[in-house]
């Protein structure tokens, strides 16, 4: 006897329009949402209510992150705005969903930073800490930030904030056509502590630069195993590789070279792996953090999940009637010293505390749970716990 198709554990209702970004933040105790009309949602994951909602930008919102106290919107309005707000800063603010007033004048959090960037290409920033240390981005002061270029669509653009001042532009592969940015990734590389940049374009290529000291930006790594415009990209730095997806049905597994110090590197071109899913237009590819499976969000209004190792598919789940745009996975938190035993026994992968109130307990669990979750064009967000 076959088992019921998996069922969503959350349905969170409240935006207008299509649900463009999703992000979990601070212990994925929180996560935020963002829509085609501009629109922000901050959920509580303990009891599944919103804590922040306010009108962010004139345009669809292409991405979202936090940084410390802060939060970084990317807007369709040519801005990245970095707001001010803590979890004590959302006492002040509205929780009344967009869908249930007409729209209005609301409070919206003390404004930081603004940049203005290219969002020609509906291409998200990329965030990573402006030194190569153990800290997180969220955990810096200073931040840099990677976004298309505003004249030229081939080339990307690295930002300092606070500064707000232009630091880097990484140029393309003259060799290729690629034409513009469609996604983009920055971080050190974990083992030259070099600063690295990883592009998607709109001819299926991607290509890996890298920041030399004494020669500047050095493609290492071209590849186009794509035959549509990439779509989505996300990197596991810690083992070694990126995965790309595409209007087409393929995804794609890369390496991120490790390059000696060189006038002209070896250009490496081969793909690790490439997978034909037969699932055209997967919107959004993620990793989980513990770099054991990935998801994509398909047009097709399906979520696939999928081995890193392998590039096998694991689990399809259905519930939205319309296109996926976005996914997020909740950051795993293992307990090395339980080791695999514990595994056998619980799917919780963070020691329980003994004793706990009915409040701690929800919160608890909801910063436990493998979470995924999925914005769908039918303007809902769909929270799934994964194993």
């Amino acid at each position: 006897m076959s088992l019921p198709p998996a069922q969503p554990a959350y349905i969170l209702r409240g935006h207008p329009a299509q649900v463009h970004s999703a992000e979990f933040i601070r212990s994925n105790s929180r996560l935020v949402t963002g829509d085609a009309d501009g629109w922000i949602i901050i959920w509580s994951l303990d009891i599944k209510r919103p804590t922040a909602v306010w009108k962010a930008h004139e345009g669809a919102i292409l991405g979202v992150r936090d940084w410390g106290e802060r939060i970084i919107t990317h807007g369709k309005d040519n801005k990245l705005i970095v707001w001010k707000l803590s979890e004590d800063d959302e006492a002040s603010m509205s929780v009344v969903l967009p869908v249930d007033t007409p729209p209005e004048p609301r409070k919206q959090p003390w404004v930081l930073h603004i940049l203005h960037v290219n969002t020609m290409n509906f291409c998200s920033f990329a965030q990573t800490s402006l030194h190569s240390s153990s800290a997180s981005a969220s955990e810096e002061d200073e931040l840099l930030i990677a976004v298309p270029n505003t004249m030229s669509s081939e080339t990307v653009d690295i930002f300092h904030l606070p500064l707000s001042k232009r630091l880097h532009t990484v140029p393309g592969n003259g060799t290729i056509k690629g034409g513009m940015v469609m996604a983009v990734s920055i971080f050190h590389h974990p083992l030259t502590i070099q600063l690295t940049v990883i592009a998607g374009y709109e001819s299926g290529h991607t290509i890996v630069s890298r920041l030399s000291p004494s020669h500047g930006w050095q493609c290492i790594y071209t590849a186009q195993p794509h035959s549509q415009p990439i779509l989505s990209l996300d990197v596991s730095v810690s083992n070694g590789f990126y995965l790309t997806s595409s209007a087409d049905a393929i995804i794609a597994k890369h390496p991120i070279p490790v390059i000696v110090e060189t006038l002209r590197p070896a250009i490496e071109t081969l793909p690790l792996k490439t997978q034909q899913t037969k699932h055209s237009g997967q919107q959004s590819l993620r990793i989980r953090s513990d770099g054991r499976i990935f998801a994509t969000a398909g047009w097709d209004s399906k979520v696939r999940v999928y081995a890193t190792k392998s590039m096998k598919e694991l689990a399809v789940l259905k519930w939205h009637k319309e296109g996926c745009y976005c996914l997020a996975f909740a950051h795993v938190k293992e307990d090395s010293s339980e080791g695999q035993e514990k595994a056998d026994s619980s799917t919780d992968l963070v020691k329980r505390p003994k004793e706990m109130t009915v409040k701690q307990e929800r919160l608890w669990k909801a910063k436990t749970m493998h979470w995924l979750a999925v914005g769908s064009k039918d303007a809902k967000v769909s929270l799934w716990d994964i194993y």
